[in-house]
């Protein structure tokens, strides 16, 4: 497949860099320095100019792309990118967006914008951090075959009753399977003598209530389910559909924002919140309102530097666990190494959604795993799968290391894979791939 992608920022690098083993890229950007780095580090034509422009579209050879994506740091550009895309050819068009206002109107007519898929940085990021809340020590987590399997990634955080356990006696769960484990740079394959660490990140497979049933037995002292107490610092679009989302599941969340007329808009907009206008580095305001008692503070200011100061203040007055939005990518590791719980960056989360929508090709749903370590995918098996009509252990022993068979559903029933289960045609199954076979195995499955 031939993709354009316009913009050579954080985003559009970043997707460049996961297609262009299997698809011919072409990346245009205005700045010709970056143009000049992404001609040197990765395998893709780039050509230096205005994306709105028809003329540089035509240098890039719209006419014969199959894909473009616009994915410039301006909304109302990457619309005209698409818009002027379908204009003069048949290339399926990708627009990111920060504006959900934007995503509300191509919702009611897709034809809107002449836009075939919208991604909204904003919503994504919200969501990506609304699905850990609940989940204890999660710090990803993913649906797949309609709800029924669930794929999480958790730390086991210090004290864990798991660690220095093996596999084998952590797994308690009859509808569980763990698929590996992070450690550091490492990614090992989950087996029955592999041995838990304290902060090791376990990738697990599974019904739903397996899966927070393992979250409560690595964090028995944290409190799963909506009964948990979630703090909002900042009322920016991100904290604003953390806030809504979560009043959907049930929470009743409170939300911080220091500007009266935007709290007072929130208020009117957020009937599952409370709103409260004050300075969230006030430390005085913070104890008042007992916000150390909180199971959960998500960071969603305008600067990375003051969620970071936000985070470490909530830990120090006794918060469980913290969320905080980061910009710039290069800080997510450090922030998480000195003190926040999670870090979302919401760059990276737009940029998965858009690798994983251009994957979707031969499978149901896709997962990343910490920015390309390794992907969970949903595939349908029919009959010419490497699956199909044959005993797990016989298909995996010709298929390279790195595959584990997490869960598979045929129909509405959930069946935990064992080496002896035949998958059948028509089964859903949910496979945990290391990402250096990703290219070699998808195929075959």
């Amino acid at each position: 497949m031939r993709v354009i992608i316009v913009g050579a920022g954080q985003v559009g690098s970043s997707i460049a860099a996961d297609l262009a083993g299997t698809h011919d890229i072409v990346v245009v950007d205005r700045d010709g320095d970056r143009v000049e780095d992404l001609t040197y580090s990765l395998d893709v034509l780039t050509v230096q100019g205005d994306g709105t422009s028809l003329s540089t579209l035509e240098e890039a050879g719209v006419d014969e792309a199959d894909m473009v994506i616009a994915s410039t740091d301006d909304d109302e550009t990457n619309i005209v990118i698409c818009s002027t895309t379908r204009a003069v050819s048949d290339a399926f068009t990708v627009a990111r967006v920060k504006n959900t206002e934007y995503l509300r109107t191509w919702e009611r007519s897709e034809r809107a914008f002449g836009i075939d898929f919208i991604v909204c940085t904003n919503l994504l990021a919200a969501e990506s951090i609304v699905r850990v809340v609940g989940i204890p020590a999660a710090r990803d987590v993913d649906s797949f075959a309609g709800g029924s399997v669930q794929m999480a990634e958790f730390e086991i955080p210090p004290g864990s009753p798991v660690t220095d356990q093996t596999v084998a006696e952590a797994d308690r769960f009859e509808e569980l399977t763990f698929a590996a484990i992070l450690r550091d740079d490492d990614l090992e394959i989950a087996r029955g003598d592999s041995v838990l660490h304290e902060r090791d990140r376990v990738v697990v497979i599974g019904d739903p209530d397996a899966v927070r049933g393992f979250a409560t037995t690595i964090a028995p002292d944290e409190p799963p389910g909506t009964a948990e107490e979630v703090v909002i610092v900042g009322g920016s679009e991100i904290g604003y559909h953390v806030a809504r989302l979560l009043g959907d599941r049930g929470f009743k969340p409170r939300l911080i924002e220091q500007d009266a007329e935007r709290a007072r808009q929130l208020a009117e907009d957020l009937p599952n919140a409370i709103v409260m206008e004050s300075d969230a580095t006030d430390i005085d305001f913070l104890e008042r309102e007992h916000v150390g008692d909180a199971d959960f503070v998500v960071a969603a200011l305008d600067s990375d530097e003051k969620n970071l100061l936000v985070s470490l203040l909530a830990r120090r007055l006794g918060v469980d666990r913290t969320v905080a939005v980061i910009d710039t990518s290069e800080y997510v590791e450090l922030f998480e190494a000195v003190g926040v719980d999670v870090g979302v960056n919401p760059r990276e989360v737009v940029a998965e959604e858009i690798t994983r929508f251009t994957r979707e090709g031969g499978a149901e749903n896709v997962a990343i795993i910490e920015s390309d370590r390794a992907e969970v995918l949903e595939i349908e098996v029919d009959t010419e799968s490497i699956l199909a009509n044959r005993p797990i252990h016989e298909s995996v022993s010709d298929l390279p290391t790195g595959v584990v068979i997490g869960a598979i559903t045929r129909g509405e029933s959930f069946i935990t894979p064992r080496g002896d289960t035949v998958i059948q045609p028509g089964d859903h199954v949910v496979v945990f791939l290391d990402a250096c076979i990703v290219d070699d195995v998808t195929p075959k499955l």
